[in-house]
This record gives C-alpha cells, sequence and structure tokens, in this order.
C-alpha cells in the first residue's frame, strides 16, 4: 500500500473531536453611539473601586475582533436599541452611520429593539435593506449613495404584520465545523411585547408583538427540525442586579425578564438581553435549577461586550459547559463631570479600528458645523432629574417651549402642553460661558417629533393625567408622569384609588372642571397614545407647531439666557395623609 493510501485510511478512522468550543459575543444598546460615549465602568481595586473609561464604535470592533481572533468558532449577536435615540452625528443621517460601522465589524444577528421603530417599521425596513426612499422629515443617503443597508440579520420573530408573516426573519442558524463534526446554533430575535406603547403608534401601524416566551417556545422545536443544537434566544427585554457585572449569582435579579425566563423552555440554552441598560452575567439555575439558562447583558452605548463560552458535546449535541464574562471596550481617556478618567493598565486597551474610525471621522465632520452652531444660552444646567413631585426642570422647559409654539390661534391656540419623561434623553448643561449648541438640543430631542393640540375636556385631561399611574407599564410603583407647563397644575395621591388619584386641576388660577375645554400642546408621539397615554389617542388634531427640536431652539433664541424652571407645578400629596409635600 502507497504512503498516499494509508495516510487517507488514517484521515478516515480519525475520530470526530468530542467537543466543539463556540463563542458568543454579546451586546446590546448601542444607540448609535459611534463615538466613546464619556462614560467609566466601575471595577474593583486594590485600594476600591477603580473607573475604567468605556466605548466607542471604533475600540467596540476591536473588541470583538480581538475576541473573535482568540476563539475561531464565533458568532457575534446584538439584542436591539443599536439605532434609536442616538447622539446628533448618527440620527442626523437616520443613524446610516451606525449601521455602516456595524458592519464593519461583520456581526450575525440584531434582535430588534423598541428604538428601532422611533422613525416607523419601513424606515426599519430601508435600514435592513438599504435603499434611498424617504419616510422621515430628514432626507436619507446625505453621505453614502446609495446607502446599501446592514450586512447582518435584523431578527424580530414576535413582530408580526397583518397577514401573519413576522415583519423580520424570525430566527437564524449558524454552524460550526471542526475535524469531519458539525455544531449547528439556532438564534431567536425578540422584540419586548410592550414596544407600542414606546414609540409613536403611527410607526408600528399594522403590526403586533406577541408574548416573548410563547413566541421562543413555538420555535424550538422548529430550529431544533433545522439541525440546531444550541438554542440561543436575543431577547430586547431585560432586568437588573445588585452585583457586580461578572458575578453569577443573580442576586437581586428583578425586572420584566424574570416572568419571561420563568415561561421559557428549558431547552434554551443562553439568553442574551438587554432594555434596562444594565450589565449582568446570570447562571439562572441558581434561581431556578428547572431552567438553568445562562442570562446576559452587556450595559449600554458599547461599553461592554459579554464573551459568552459554550462547550457543545458533538455525540449528545448537548452544551457541556457555559460561562460568560463582561470585556470592557477600554479605548481612551476623557474628562467629565467628575474629572479625568484616565485608561487603566490593569484592564486591556483596545486600538482604534481604522476602518470603523474613518467612518465615524466621516460623519462627525459632516455634523460638527451644524452641532456647534450656538443657539442661545442658559444660566445654569437645566436637568432630568425629578422633583419629588416627579416633573423635571428640563421636561418643563420643552413644555414650555410647546407652548409658546402653539399660543398662537393660527398654530392651534394651545392654552398648555404636556411632556413626557421618556422624550427627554439628556441634560442640557451650557458652557463656561453660559452658551447652549445645536448639538446638545439634538442630545436633547432626537426623536424628530412635532407638535399636534388637541381640545380636551377637564374630564378627558383628568383621564389622561390618571393614566401616568394606571395604563399599561405605567404604575404607581414605575409612574410615567408628564412635565407640564407654566400656568397648569394639579395635585395627585397615589394613596387613593385608580381614577381617583388626580386634584386640584388649575389653568391660569382658574379651575379645571370636567366641562372645561382646554386646548393642550403635545409631541405627535403622545398625540397617538404613547407611553400609554390612550386617551389622547381618542381626541382629534387640531393644528400644531413645527418640529419639536426647532420648537425648543427658537425658545432659547428668544428668551436666552434662559433659566431652569421651577419644579413646583405638580404636587405630590404624602400618601395616606393628603397633605402636600
Amino acid at each position: 500500500m502507497g504512503l498516499l493510501a494509508i495516510l487517507a485510511g488514517c484521515a478516515a478512522v480519525t475520530p470526530a473531536p468530542q467537543h466543539i468550543d463556540i463563542t458568543l459575543i454579546g451586546f446590546n444598546d448601542l444607540h448609535g453611539h459611534l463615538e466613546p460615549p464619556r462614560l467609566a465602568v466601575s471595577v474593583p481595586g486594590p485600594a476600591g473601586p477603580v473607573a475604567v473609561p468605556a466605548g466607542g464604535a471604533a475600540y467596540l470592533a476591536s473588541a470583538i475582533a480581538a475576541l473573535k481572533a482568540r476563539h475561531p468558532h464565533h458568532a457575534v449577536v446584538s439584542a436591539g436599541d443599536m439605532v434609536g435615540a442616538s447622539p446628533l452625528a448618527s440620527a442626523l443621517f437616520l443613524d446610516e452611520p451606525t449601521i455602516e460601522a456595524v458592519n464593519r465589524m461583520q456581526i450575525d444577528f440584531n434582535a430588534v429593539g423598541n428604538h428601532e421603530f422611533d422613525r416607523g417599521w419601513r424606515e426599519l425596513l430601508r435600514l435592513q435593506h438599504g435603499g434611498c426612499e424617504q419616510f422621515t422629515v430628514r432626507a436619507p443617503c446625505q453621505l453614502s449613495r446609495p446607502f446599501e443597508g446592514a450586512r447582518f440579520g435584523f431578527l424580530a420573530a414576535n413582530t408580526v404584520r397583518e397577514d401573519g408573516q413576522t415583519l423580520l426573519p424570525a430566527t437564524g442558524l449558524k454552524r460550526f465545523h471542526e475535524g469531519g463534526a458539525t455544531v449547528t446554533v439556532g438564534f431567536i430575535g425578540l422584540t419586548l411585547k410592550a414596544t407600542p406603547t414606546m414609540v409613536s403608534p403611527t410607526g408600528v401601524a399594522g403590526l403586533r408583538f406577541e408574548d416573548e416566551a410563547a413566541t421562543a417556545n413555538a420555535l424550538v422545536p422548529q430550529l431544533r427540525a433545522q439541525g440546531a443544537d444550541v438554542i440561543v434566544v436575543v431577547i430586547h427585554e431585560g432586568g437588573s442586579t445588585t452585583v457586580g457585572i461578572n458575578e453569577t449569582s443573580c442576586a437581586g435579579l428583578s425586572g420584566d425578564i424574570v416572568p419571561i425566563l420563568e415561561r421559557l423552555d428549558p431547552a434554551v440554552d443562553v439568553v442574551v438581553s438587554g432594555h434596562t441598560h444594565r450589565a449582568y452575567v446570570c447562571d439562572y439555575a441558581s434561581v431556578n435549577p428547572q431552567r438553568p439558562f445562562l442570562l446576559t447583558s452587556a450595559g449600554l452605548y458599547g461599553t461592554l461586550v459579554t464573551d459568552i463560552a459554550l462547550r457543545v458535546d458533538t455525540r449528545t449535541r448537548r452544551v457541556l459547559r457555559k460561562a460568560a464574562r463582561q470585556v470592557i471596550v477600554q479605548g481612551e481617556g476623557f474628562t467629565g463631570p467628575q474629572g479625568r478618567v484616565d485608561t487603566k493598565a490593569a484592564v486591556p486597551i483596545f486600538a482604534a479600528d481604522p476602518g470603523v474610525q474613518h467612518i465615524v471621522s466621516n460623519y462627525r465632520a459632516a455634523a460638527v458645523p451644524l452641532a456647534q452652531r450656538p443657539v442661545g444660552q442658559a444660566n445654569a444646567a437645566i436637568v432630568r432629574q425629578p422633583a419629588p413631585s416627579l416633573e423635571t426642570p428640563l421636561g418643563n422647559l420643552i413644555a414650555d417651549a410647546q407652548l409658546a409654539a402653539t399660543r398662537l390661534p393660527a398654530q392651534g391656540g394651545a392654552q398648555m402642553s404636556v411632556m413626557n419623561p421618556g422624550g427627554v434623553r439628556a441634560d442640557l448643561v451650557p458652557d463656561g460661558q453660559g452658551l447652549v449648541r445645536y448639538g446638545q438640543l439634538f442630545a436633547v430631542q432626537p426623536f424628530g417629533n412635532h407638535l399636534v393640540v388637541k381640545s380636551l375636556t377637564g374630564a378627558q385631561l383628568r383621564a389622561a393625567l390618571e393614566q401616568q399611574f394606571h395604563s399599561g407599564t405605567n404604575t404607581p410603583e414605575r409612574p410615567r408622569v408628564l412635565s407640564v407647563s407654566a400656568g397648569f397644575g394639579y395635585s395627585y395621591d397615589l394613596s387613593r384609588p385608580a381614577g381617583a388619584r388626580i386634584s386640584h386641576m388649575v389653568l391660569h388660577g382658574q379651575p379645571v372642571n370636567d366641562e372645561t375645554r382646554v386646548r393642550v400642546a403635545m409631541s405627535n408621539y403622545l398625540a397617538g397614545g404613547g407611553d400609554n397615554f390612550t386617551v389622547f389617542a381618542q381626541v382629534p388634531d387640531m393644528l400644531g407647531g413645527g418640529q419639536d427640536l426647532d420648537v425648543l431652539e427658537a425658545y432659547f433664541r428668544a428668551h436666552s439666557p434662559v433659566a431652569p424652571p421651577a419644579t413646583n407645578r405638580i404636587i405630590r400629596s404624602a400618601e395616606g395623609t393628603g397633605l402636600s409635600q
């Protein structure tokens, strides 16, 4: 027998490996943060916690590349909100820059989050498939002509059209080969069921968002039939723990992910989560031994990636071992409100990926002239920190600006305005000379909503305010209190039953009774029933003002220097006493 034949015979009987090691690389809630977000991750140090600067798309790309290089069998997944509520350098260009940057990272799948629907589902499909069709007030393809779309798959298993088909694919597969053995990983991508309460209703018209656990459970057998040995759920829903980012005990685990996990098929191996902007690595078997999931979340804004290690038995086709750790995306230091945060040699430092940095630099340069344009002055920081009443200075300021823009009869004749807290995305801090710039206003209100005015009866207004505490996810424990414009006020008492918590509504010194007609300005998001304020959606629109961002800019130009508004428009009664506090 010749040598080649002998070698061929030996190769034929070489046994397949007993196991294959697969690495999943997870991140979530990037929110278009191409530039470093000036955030630090706290890690234990010899003398106490140490702040490590983290984030930046170019450094995220390098961190992912380093993990890939170390682990030949890998898949990269994002658990949603990759785009939406983004800084100006991405949002000004409809988040095309973020898609282009992530394309360079060569990821596999992104489970669609609620913010992917901020500009409507048609614009979401454009981000996936590419093209320059315009679905928003901002023009697409300003720098990239044409925009090619995402080279990774968007997954949305529980987002269903009227014809029963999913808006985007429900699942994805990736196969890994070694020594004649193959292991297949099946991915299920899920959007949180509450998405319709978090985006403009027009953006999800014709869609329904089905139960997350029921959807995933129905897909497990289908993935098994397609050969999936490992099942990974990538879901834009999450929770929080009370322990360090790499501690696996799940101590203090809470949040909306928990009831989903309790109903999820135990055949699922890993749950990569997001939405809450918290970082955790949780061995869920310590909570429920019947459901031994590995649960992870990588915080926010690309500050972390999760390195998830799976060892899969090639004979039983099951996971033998699984573990995860958070990797800090450390690239460059920064100076923040608490002072200088320098890089730490004890934590790996990643170089900027040149290709991603080129994308970021191009879009940043295009955005800078607009971002740096002064719009007015403020005599102090105007922040989102809630007062005891849960109104905020910045929310009140926006409500005042909305009222100013809609007060004239030709603009709707508004008498008051309301602003939802979730629509206020950043604090407003003037520079040393008191200047406020356009990029800062954009960071505060990045959604591109427009204003409308609705004529409500006092009864309807009271019913809408009651929904701050009793509608969908709005509860007394997790209220969503609207900021209101100057001249309007009321009291609320959470010790009273639902429907009877609002009292003493007053508009410019006059009581508002059930029959009183009040013209209220608000964003089209609220007007369509967003944030569970369904009462607003039942009232026809009247005339309105312009874009919310333009309105805020006009207010600064007319009223500078602007002072932080007082937070005394709403009175929260001491529960059970009726006394104000």
